[in-house]
């Protein structure tokens, strides 16, 4: 539960938020990490030192359920002679280390990320008449918290968040949402590390499907032309009735070209998904995918999961060549450098902390294998082959239902343990398939109609027999079973 004062409206865990003349006896009593983001905030909004805020009333590290200790709101009055109208700008607090004592976040120094190393920021345009500014976004900025807290893992400029709902619970079509750098918000050093400030622009599902397709930075590029769609600051309006590119088509011929020149830079997702190998006899009691030891679950090794890992956040560094990270027994489990050694990213599974040694799973060679999706992650398999295999990169489908992971990569990606001799190789449940440019381009004409999904019926198959590959569209329930 949180509640709405203004910020120097008395509290048990909220005095005034004090400004870079607060009084040093003052400042001291004030969180360090709290006191130097409203620093920011006071820079600029220097004629709004308490704003509106919405609280915590039970503070996360008191057992409540919403990480951010407060989310401020202020009044911008934008710049109409840039096409930027006057909006309500959101800043959350807690992401970061606000304390550095360990209540939240782990220390590990002022070099780092401070916490998870940003805050949150939404941009909404206000309405006419509109005197005090709506709270729904504050609790959409903690469902995006509780995601953080929850999974461990951070956000970057660029990403995507598939949300499938209007934002604020309306009959809107900005039903999903896009990171980028707050325009005006500078980073700041705390004593307990930098924080940067990352913001949520609301986008409908089109311009999502955009993003997935190409990349979050050139949807957000292309928004910030369209003064009604974001513009310069990429401020949302709920009440947006059009896509960008029905308010201007040549913009689809931008995503298009886009696509064709650089191909997508989502390297993988996590789906609804699973595979059989069809060369082992189904009353073979080994089990294709691991060796299982006792009666323990098949579980990527920690090496798999890293090595996972590690493929997602290399296929998003467009420039770089494609490459799997080789699996290396010697590799700590480290992650980017701008992140806590503490923090997860989403391909680790809580408990993939070797069940099976390492050194105990074999790499199979498979002769024929079964692949099978939900309506949602079988619509991305074009966007998998077009955007990425015949761009020479490698596209990941990570199992939400069980610890299985499927890996496509083309004949340029190095590293991968998939062959062309053998196209079908399996390291415990991580299965890799090697896919040439000419498949490639078979399977897209045999895969069109999955571009309009809503054009067919599940369940759906599609078989390449001389490939000794099948691939089937299966509803949601499917993958509830315990046996994916």
């Amino acid at each position: 539960m949180a509640e709405l004062r203004p910020s120097g409206a008395p509290g048990p865990t909220a005095p005034p938020a004090p400004g870079p003349t607060a009084p040093p006896a003052f400042a001291s009593l004030f969180p360090p990490g709290l006191h130097a983001i409203y620093g920011e905030c006071r820079r600029l909004y220097p004629d709004q030192p308490n704003p509106l805020q919405v609280t915590a009333i039970v503070k996360y590290w008191l057992g409540g359920p919403d990480p951010l200790d407060y989310v401020s709101m202020y009044r911008n009055v934008g710049s109409p002679s840039a096409n930027i109208p006057e909006h309500w700008h959101y800043i959350s607090f807690g992401l970061s280390d606000l304390y550095g004592d360990n209540r939240v976040h782990e220390f590990t120094g002022t070099d780092g990320p401070s916490g998870f190393g940003f805050e949150l920021t939404f941009r909404l345009k206000r309405e006419t008449g509109e005197s005090a500014p709506p709270t729904w976004p504050a609790e959409l900025m903690q469902g995006l918290a509780r995601y953080v807290f929850q999974s461990e893992n951070t956000f970057c400029s660029g990403d995507h968040v598939s949300w499938h709902s209007p934002l604020d619970n309306s009959e809107s079509r900005i039903q999903h949402m896009l990171l980028t750098e707050d325009p005006q918000m500078q980073p700041v050093q705390t004593p307990f590390g930098l924080v940067t400030f990352l913001q949520i622009v609301g986008v409908c599902t089109e311009e999502l499907h955009s993003a997935q397709q190409w990349n979050g930075q050139g949807i957000l590029e292309l928004l910030r032309t369209v003064p009604v769609a974001g513009g310069p600051w990429l401020i949302t309006d709920m009440r947006r009735g059009e896509t960008i590119f029905e308010i201007d088509p040549h913009l689809q011929e931008r995503v298009d070209k886009g696509i064709e020149t650089d191909g997508s830079n989502l390297s993988g997702v996590s789906a609804k998904c699973a595979w059989d190998d069809l060369s082992r006899p189904p009353e073979d009691d080994e089990d294709s995918r691991s060796i299982c030891i006792g009666t323990q679950p098949r579980r990527l090794s920690g090496k798999d999961t890293e090595q996972i890992r590690e493929t997602l956040r290399r296929g998003l560094e467009i420039n770089s060549k494609p490459v799997l990270p080789p699996i290396n027994p010697q590799r700590q489990n480290g992650l980017a450098h701008d992140r806590a050694p503490s923090r997860k990213d989403s391909l680790e599974s809580d408990s993939s902390t070797a069940i099976i040694p390492h050194e105990l799973i074999r790499t199979r060679q498979l002769e024929s294998v079964h692949l099978k999706f939900n309506q949602e992650s079988g619509a991305l398999i074009p966007l998998c082959l077009r955007g990425r295999l015949l761009h020479g990169r490698h596209f990941t489908y990570k199992s939400i239902t069980g610890d299985m992971a499927i890996t496509f990569v083309s004949t340029g990606v190095e590293g991968a343990f998939a062959t062309e001799e053998h196209p079908y190789a399996a390291h415990g449940p991580w299965l890799q398939i090697l896919l040439t440019e000419e498949f490639v381009e078979k399977m897209l004409e045999d895969l069109e109609d999955l571009t309009s999904p809503e054009e067919f019926k599940l369940p759906k198959e599609y078989s390449w027999p001389e490939k000794k590959l099948k691939v089937s569209i299966l509803p949601d329930v499917v993958f509830d079973s315990p046996l994916h």
